[in-house]
């Protein structure tokens, strides 16, 4: 296994080496056409093949060629980004500190850190593809015999390109009653990591033999936490009021006051670019069906206050007539307009002034209606917490899982939710914006 692993790090850097210079070279292309070549040759290889040596220690210190990190998932996408702003900062010094380079490459360095960024993305998921069917770095003993273990053992077997491998797995109460066991398990199987459950962890006739395997350089982790990196979503069988209090209570805190000021700004500048496509959308509601051309709804915002949610119509004007229901698929109250906006999110444009006002950020979760929520907090454990941010547009729940059909739809998106919480950044928030523009132009449901 560890020459193959040699051989899977030398092909990757070779990839990100072929990666580096084919971004130079495309850089050069927009940047200069017809003379690119020379500039290739004469100005820009030397220098920055000088560059790109420190960019790929920078990349080897942030774990990108540790082959237990290789996964098509936000934490490499937030390694990448970090590891990208620190070669910047790098090329930007050192092209402006020695003067023997010759150039000084302000919007060349800024095209070829964005090209390069798209080529390394699609060339580490290619990887990670090719690479999936061999044997994989971390192999995994799992102490679990609930619904969680089974999820945790169902994800990995769905994505082997995660790189993890369940090699062994036992009750929690084979494990407790034999601690001695997870010695001769480790070694036949040559175990790498062991996943369990936090409480199971803290017992006495556990912990030692525990602490015996991690100082053999086994890691140990909590049946919670691995949950949350194979699946992306927080068990909600597993956590308590204390988890709540030392993952939630604070985060992001700083984050979330830049990301009103720049969806304030962004939201203005986006409704008037599209001014002219929401008179047209207007148009077309008022010729297609009788009634308002605005759909005005009560919805949840942060911390339980109701505001008033605005969406172009897309149902018949007395689709509500019954009362409050969630949609259905097909819904016979949708008109045939209503299908195209739905499909294509533009129903969803006068919201705009939802996030200029402060009811609605871009990136949250799903604003419900007041009639829900009551039922929901009485039927699921802990769903009053979604209600510590602001709802947004689209959401870490929406681009993971169908809309709300059942309870048990509310009860996984739930989870998603909460893992949102937990880790909202602005690469997070990147990342569902653009899944949510993919699935709007590749693949609209």
């Amino acid at each position: 296994m560890l020459s193959e692993n040699k051989t899977k790090i030398f092909f990757l850097c070779a990839g990100d080496i072929i990666a580096l210079y084919a971004a130079l070279f495309l850089t050069l292309i927009i940047r200069y056409w017809s003379g690119f070549y020379g500039e290739f040759i004469g100005a820009h290889f030397t220098p920055f093949t000088i560059i790109f040596i420190p960019w790929l220690v920078i990349f080897y210190i942030a774990g990108l060629y540790d082959l237990r990190r290789l996964r098509n998932n936000i934490e490499f996408l937030k390694t990448l980004a970090l590891s990208l702003g620190t070669n910047a900062i790098v090329a930007a010094l050192l092209f402006y500190l020695v003067p023997s380079f010759g150039i000084t490459p302000k919007t060349n360095l800024f095209i070829f850190i964005i090209i390069f960024a798209i080529v390394e993305i699609y060339w580490r998921r290619l990887f990670n593809r090719l690479t999936a069917e061999g044997e994989a770095p971390n192999r995994v003993l799992l102490i679990g015999n609930g619904a969680t273990a089974a999820e945790i053992e169902t994800g990995i077997v769905e994505n082997p390109q995660f790189g993890y491998a369940i090699v062994a797995r036992i009750t929690e109460d084979a494990a407790s009653k034999s601690p001695a066991d997870l010695r001769t398990i480790a070694a036949e199987h040559r175990v790498n990591l062991i996943v369990v459950p936090r409480e199971l962890k803290r017992k006495n006739t556990l912990a030692p033999t525990l602490y015996e395997l991690f100082g053999r350089g086994i890691l140990i982790m909590d049946l919670d936490n691995f949950y949350e990196i194979i699946l992306r979503r927080i068990p909600l069988e597993d956590v308590e009021e204390t988890w709540f209090l030392e993952n939630i209570e604070g985060a992001a805190k700083f984050y979330d006051q830049f990301k009103r000021a720049f969806e304030f700004i962004l939201a203005i500048v986006i409704g008037l670019i599209l001014l002219p496509v929401e008179i047209l959308i207007a148009a077309i509601v008022v010729l297609t069906s009788p009634g308002p051309v605005i759909y005005k709804q009560k919805r949840v915002g942060i911390r339980g206050v109701e505001f008033t949610l605005y969406k172009f119509r897309t149902m018949r004007a007395d689709a509500e007539r019954a009362g409050a229901q969630w949609a259905a698929q097909n819904d016979a109250r949708v008109t045939s307009f209503g299908k195209f906006l739905r499909k294509t999110h533009l129903d969803e444009l006068p919201q705009l002034w939802n996030v200029i006002k402060g009811d609605l950020s871009f990136v949250g979760p799903r604003p419900e209606r007041p009639e829900f929520v009551g039922k929901l907090k009485a039927q699921i454990p802990f769903y009053g917490v979604r209600l510590l941010v602001t709802p947004g547009v689209t959401g870490w729940a929406q681009i993971h899982h169908r809309a709300d059909l059942t309870i048990e739809d509310v009860k996984q998106k739930l989870q998603y939710d909460i893992y949102y919480l937990k880790n909202r950044s602005p690469i997070l928030d990147l990342a569902v914006i653009l899944k949510t523009l993919k699935s709007i132009f590749v693949n609209p449901e």
